[in-house]
């Protein structure tokens, strides 16, 4: 079992909602070195398109090829009126349990961060609100690579039974109708010529490497 990502994001209140990263934590050792970086900007690429077409307040899990990406969403608190949510990005063999334990967790601690933004703040600085948060998302994501240990010492919400956990086979299923995941990727100026290239290639070999 392997946990690849771990990230927090502010969720404008917008339509459509528009998600920046807050703070990430990525551990990709097991792919080649020449493959991190194209790894890396689907691994940010897929966090943000599942935390904007999630629901609020629904916890879910999007399954693309070997990868699970689990995400929790909170609605607009504070001034700013931001949205909060966390996204895990698994294999598939990740057991749900300690996953949204952990988004939850990672959710009410940073609870605070949002309630002290300003009304003017669209894309917040996660440093400026919370200089030892960065650092905790990197302790997490080590302790949670082994689901046992960190269930153990978790506290488990009843409201995330895994029987009220909405499963997705695939990332189109929670795309807008008409959506398509490589129209997506052609668009996106997150990624660079050489990432849209390597999702192409993988695609046709359907290598387990990348998330499509």
């Amino acid at each position: 079992m392997k946990v690849y990502s771990l990230s927090l994001l502010s969720v404008t209140p917008t339509t459509p909602p528009q998600a920046n990263v807050l703070g990430a934590s990525q551990d990709l050792s097991s792919f080649s070195f020449y493959q991190r970086g194209s790894v890396g900007e689907f691994m940010t690429f897929f966090t943000k398109t599942v935390a904007e077409r999630t629901p609020v307040n629904q916890p879910s899990s999007v399954e693309e090829n070997n990868y699970k990406a689990h995400v929790f969403r909170m609605a607009g608190r504070g001034p700013s009126n931001l949205g909060l949510a966390a996204v895990m990005i698994t294999d598939l063999e990740y057991p749900y349990r300690p996953a949204f334990s952990l988004l939850t967790k990672l959710l009410d601690e940073n609870v605070p961060l949002m309630m002290q933004l300003p009304a003017s703040s669209a894309a917040p600085s996660f440093g400026s609100a919370s200089a030892n948060a960065f650092a905790t998302l990197i302790g997490y994501l080590s302790r949670y690579q082994d689901p046992k240990q960190a269930d153990a010492i978790m506290r488990v919400q009843q409201e995330l039974d895994e029987t009220k956990i909405v499963l997705h086979k695939t990332i189109d299923s929670v795309l807008e109708r008409g959506e398509k995941l490589d129209n997506l990727v052609e668009r996106s100026n997150a990624l660079s010529a050489q990432s849209k290239l390597f999702y192409k290639t993988a695609k046709k070999q359907n290598s387990c490497c990348v998330i499509m």
